[in-house]
């Protein structure tokens, strides 16, 4: 199966991909914009099926097929309200509310396989979607965690946490106090709670609030190493295939 991911916020488009490749489903791109859509479209076969979230950094992603006619279905991944789900089902094989759960994903998969002759005559109307698209919702992401101190409840602003890392199979949260705190999460549920403007996950050790990097300096195998405010417990290293998208962050 051909699989195409079209998702602005990078860390999601990798946690899908990598939902999708437990399921043995090979991700043949990943897109992040309209424009890069459009272009990719024109010069590239279309695939079995998209993965399409609603909107993109540079519009809606319906203004993709304002340019081309679409002839691949459609699993939405939005972060819409139950409002705009009913056009959903009307209008492609089926929608991922996020964040997406691997069950949720799995039935989706299995529906396009089931009714794919269907699918693949499916015609789209994107103008009864976009009427129900007049006033979207804004995505929330996490403000705060919890952690247990002995008897005692703590709460943790995400603004005060400078990085979160893994170690001996636990997630911690170093906060700007120069404290640390085990946190019941993963990394992996972290890039889909945390704003991608102001944290981003250099690593599969560290995810980096941008607020705490004091310096940054080229490191050994076309890597970097990031300085924190606060933070000197081990070196913090980009990873070298994170290195191109973390320098398009920071811009």
């Amino acid at each position: 199966m051909n699989v195409l991911i079209i998702e602005d916020e990078k860390p999601s488009a990798r946690r899908l991909q990598r939902m999708l490749e437990k399921q043995n489903i090979v991700v043949s791109q990943m897109l992040h914009s309209v424009s890069e859509s459009i272009e990719w479209f024109h010069n590239n076969p279309h695939p079995d099926l998209i993965f399409l979230d609603i909107q993109l950094s540079d519009g809606l992603s319906f203004e993709i097929f304002d340019e081309v006619a679409i002839k691949s279905p459609i699993i939405f991944t939005t972060a819409f309200d139950e409002y705009a789900l009913q056009a959903f089902k009307l209008n492609s094989i089926d929608y991922l509310l996020k964040p997406i759960d691997e069950e949720e994903l799995q039935a989706a998969v299995k529906k396009y396989l089931t009714f794919k002759p269907q699918a693949n005559n499916l015609q789209l109307n994107f103008d009864d979607i976009k009427k129900l698209l007049t006033n979207p919702v804004e995505r929330e992401y996490k403000k705060r965690f919890t952690t247990k101190i002995g008897q005692h409840i703590k709460m943790i602003s995400v603004d005060d946490v400078e990085c979160f890392y893994s170690e001996n199979k636990g997630t911690y949260a170093h906060t700007t106090d120069g404290r640390d705190y085990l946190l019941d999460t993963t990394l992996e549920q972290l890039e889909e709670e945390l704003e991608p403007k102001t944290f981003f996950r250099i690593s599969r050790k560290f995810y980096i609030n941008i607020n705490a990097i004091k310096d940054i300096i080229s490191y050994t195998n076309s890597r970097l190493q990031l300085k924190l405010n606060n933070y000197k417990e081990q070196d913090v290293i980009v990873a070298r295939e994170r290195v191109k998208d973390f320098k398009l962050w920071l811009e």
